[in-house]
């Protein structure tokens, strides 16, 4: 889709491999490989279908040196504009950047690596990796894993305002020492709160491209159209110059992520807008996060599917319960919801908020689940 007929902001252009966002050049379609890395033939194959599907770029998890060495034998069997996501260990950086385009970096994650070291030192060190090896960089602010400095100067209910303040900080920062290379993502959960995170970074730094998607949006449809809420929202006001769709899916379906992303953005540029309460969401909320090479076990794809189906007589409740699906994201992104689960690989974490209620193998969290929603219905009800 030709994104010139849209209205756009003035970001500044930043290419990634054969592919520039930005500077009115067409939005940019994306996904993220959920094989593991270290399993190079799987991986090459799920990049392969990604792009037949589309894909303008393909993220890719590297966790480890294993995971490192993997990519490097990856690179070697396409030409795909490859993205690396760096979570704890950034320093992985310098060994795989000369086999990718772009960089993506957590500043929440940051922190949980020589933590004695100012996230300054950390970020100048990645961005001189890129510079050397013609790599973008993006900096990636997640609703659930925000730099903890940030978090504790707001009210806990405002989860907007640290993510926003984070973002600019890192632009401020990576513009101070001449790397300019770079876009932005805040997502949450909640499209309503991308919404406004994304507004509000942009009437401050529209000159920054923007990387947009809403994390953890679950299952389709419903993932689906929690994203169309948010994209039709932004990219119809000029927001946004590439978009992922996160969904969870099984592994053989992770080309609907382009699918869907492709057909939003069409219908978009068609003027198929609707507004936000026509959308007819349940009350009862599933987030679970997008299948990823992270995940330690694929029953969880499962699971998660189970959740919903189980939870069904739950439906006029405004309860969130949260599926996720590895231990990178999933005990500090579950915290905001009612009842959470994190998924290992052989048992399954239970919280309730922010507390931990026990782990449990896969074949008795559903049960488990069951006897925590019925009583926080009951307490509701008696509310």
């Amino acid at each position: 889709m030709e994104s010139r007929s849209l209205p756009r902001n003035p970001s500044r252009p930043v290419r990634i491999g054969t592919v520039t966002i930005g500077g009115g050049h067409p939005i940019a379609v994306q996904s993220m490989t959920a094989t593991h890395t270290t399993n190079v033939d799987a991986t090459v194959a799920q990049i392969h279908s990604l792009e037949a599907a589309g894909a303008d770029v393909v993220r890719v998890a590297v966790d480890s040196k294993k995971d490192a060495e993997a990519l490097l034998a990856i690179r070697g069997q396409t030409q795909a504009n490859l993205v690396i996501d760096l979570q704890e260990n950034y320093r992985l950086a310098e060994v795989v950047a000369p086999a990718v385009q772009k960089l993506r970096y957590n500043p929440g994650h940051l922190y949980h690596h020589e933590r004695e070291k100012p996230w300054q030192e950390k970020v100048r060190y990645i961005a001189g990796v890129a510079g050397e090896n013609d790599c973008a960089i993006r900096v990636g602010v997640n609703c659930g894993s925000v730099d903890p400095a940030k978090k504790e100067k707001y009210d806990p209910a405002d989860s907007i305002s640290p993510m926003l303040e984070s973002a600019l900080d890192h632009c401020e920062f990576l513009d101070s020492i001449g790397f300019t290379r770079y876009c932005v993502s805040l997502k949450d959960s909640d499209p309503t709160k991308v919404i406004e995170a994304n507004k509000r970074f942009s009437e401050i730094r529209p000159d920054v491209p923007l990387h947009l998607g809403v994390t953890e949006a679950g299952m389709p449809p419903d993932g689906i159209i929690k994203t169309r809420i948010a994209f039709e929202q932004l990219i119809s006001r000029g927001i946004g110059d590439t978009i992922r769709v996160s969904l969870t899916v099984p592994n053989a379906r992770k080309a609907e992520e382009i699918e869907a992303g492709r057909k939003i953005l069409a219908d978009i540029a068609a003027g198929r807008v609707r507004s936000v309460v026509n959308y007819g969401l349940p009350t009862m909320n599933i987030i679970s996060c997008p299948s990823c090479s992270r995940v330690e076990n694929e029953a969880f794809i499962e699971l998660a599917q189970d959740v919903k189906t189980m939870a069904e007589y739950a439906k006029d409740y405004a309860i969130t319960i949260a599926v996720m699906g590895c231990r990178v994201n999933g005990p500090g992104e579950t915290d905001d919801a009612d009842l959470g689960l994190w998924c290992g690989p052989n048992f399954v974490n239970l919280k309730k908020g922010p507390q931990e209620l026990g782990q449990y193998p896969y074949t008795e969290i559903l049960p488990r689940l069951k006897q925590e929603l019925d009583a926080l219905i009951a307490q509701r009800a008696k509310a």
